[in-house]
């Protein structure tokens, strides 16, 4: 259904509504970008995915079509965008934000405790997250009219299939779901998309806003063209309507226009985010050589000036005697430049139990001297704190800290990844070298011993020396000491 007919629909639910009337046609929402984002609020399928690469509108567009005349209207109207989480809706750029630089166009006024906006007519638009799995019994009972998901990847398949259930209407208002998401070819969602997608991972340009249908039969999503042909497989069973629109930052020229400096934020990430974020591909994924790469860390005879050097450690407590597959106990000395770039100036990794493991990290420290700074993946509960109260004593007199990971390995692998990627990570030339790059070049996400402790002491040096607040702080301290 194109724009115009969607207004023509909504003239004539006016005109039952005099008073509303007169009082929506003073103000109103901007109308959508041409292209996909007014594709986007044209469909008519049950359920519409839209998006697939970062900054192509889809937050704007998803609020645009909760707020259409047609729904606000409607005094008994009550839409709900979902988050994963309650920060997320609150976040800069977020749904909250975004909203209030739209919906106080049309007098709709912001209830900040249950994050509700509420229209002249009466109608609502609340914005709700679903933290955890349990989240969704929260809606048990529910009637909504129509259901958003921001970013639907962070969501799962179990947290969908629920809310979906959730999405009916006595209003007069068809019950519709609404997503969006960026690519992410380890999510469910990969296969809501699958027949969108080309072999390369790409979205095929013919196929865009196509319709498909789909049953969930035991918890699977299943396909077909028509719907004939699932109500012929499962009379039970009403079939959902689907479509997927994907868009790009080039569909969003008000963004680009507004933020030139985007778009080259898009293409410094690295490759894979690169690919998925601003190419929008659904199939690239972590695998050896694609997070990093041998190739990209060059090695240079002597090593430069430094601001600052870390040596960070990965523990691991099991001795190649007992298990020849176990983790390893890997040290990464890792140095800053005054140019920004960084130089890993050593690298261990041994096999040892609990007892030679700390006796290798103090040892280390005193060789390396108490102007490297020394810090470690400090693990959760109290055996963690319990080792860095060890080693603080062990080491009084250097400067160390044991610091509690955040995010996923791949996730804290990637800033210092992007910098090796553009050639800002540098080896100073040791026999150590081939093995470090050997491995590190393995890297996929998986548990991979000697990869994967190599790659957590690089990724945790590397945060804790672009650590800005930190870093100022450390830089004095070397200033008093003399050092630099």
């Amino acid at each position: 259904m194109g724009l115009a007919s969607l207004e023509r629909r909504s003239n004539k639910r006016l005109e039952k509504l005099p008073l509303v009337a007169n009082e929506l046609e003073k103000k109103r929402l901007p109308c959508p970008q041409l292209g996909k984002q007014a594709e986007f609020l044209q469909s008519n399928a049950d359920i519409v995915l839209y998006g697939g690469s970062a900054g192509g509108g889809k937050t704007v567009g998803l609020l645009l079509d909760f707020a259409r005349e047609e729904l606000i209207s409607n005094p008994n109207y009550g839409g709900i965008i979902f988050r994963r989480t309650s920060p997320q809706i609150r976040n800069e750029g977020g749904l909250l934000d975004a909203s209030s630089r739209l919906y106080p166009t049309v007098d709709a006024k912001l209830n900040q405790t249950f994050l509700e906006w509420k229209f002249s007519t009466g109608a609502t638009v609340r914005f709700a997250h679903l933290q955890h799995e349990k989240n969704v019994f929260d809606w048990q009972g529910t009637e909504l009219a129509r259901c958003g998901f921001d970013e639907l990847t962070h969501f799962t398949k179990k947290q969908f299939i629920y809310i979906m259930s959730r999405c009916r209407s006595t209003i007069g208002i068809k019950p519709l779901v609404r997503a969006t998401c960026n690519p992410d070819a380890e999510s469910w969602v990969a296969e809501l998309v699958e027949w969108y997608i080309d072999e390369a991972g790409y979205p095929i340009p013919e196929r865009s806003g196509v319709v498909r249908w789909f049953v969930v039969y035991e918890d699977n999503f299943v396909w077909a063209d028509a719907e004939e042909e699932l109500r012929d497989r499962f009379p039970d069973i009403n079939p959902k309507s689907f479509t997927f629109i994907p868009s790009k930052l080039t569909d969003n020229p008000i963004l680009m226009e507004s933020d030139p400096g985007y778009l080259a934020n898009l293409q410094m990430q690295h490759s894979i985010d690169r690919a998925r974020l601003l190419d929008g591909n659904w199939r690239i994924r972590p695998q050896a050589g694609k997070v990093f790469n041998s190739a990209w860390f060059q090695i240079i005879p002597a090593p430069s000036r430094y601001v600052a050097l870390v040596r960070f450690w990965d523990m691991a407590a099991t001795a190649k005697e007992v298990n020849e597959d176990s983790f390893y106990t890997a040290g990464i000395l890792l140095g800053i430049c005054e140019d920004d770039g960084y130089e890993i100036v050593d690298a261990i990794a041994e096999q040892l139990d609990v007892t030679a493991s700390d006796k290798l990290i103090i040892d280390t420290a005193k060789r390396d001297g108490k102007a490297v700074y020394v810090a470690w993946e400090e693990e959760g509960g109290s055996a963690g704190k319990r080792v860095t109260a060890y080693l603080e004593e062990q080491l009084k007199g250097f400067n160390v800290e044991g610091l509690k990971p955040q995010g996923d390995k791949l996730t804290r692998a990637k800033p210092v990844a992007k910098d090796a990627e553009q050639g800002r990570v540098k080896l100073i030339d040791g026999n150590w070298c081939d093995r470090f790059k050997n491995a590190i070049h393995m890297f996929d996400g998986t548990p991979k011993p000697l990869t994967n402790d190599y790659c957590d002491a690089l990724s945790g040096a590397h945060a804790f020396l672009r650590d800005p607040e930190k870093l100022s702080a450390r830089q004095y301290a070397r200033f008093l000491r003399g050092e630099i």
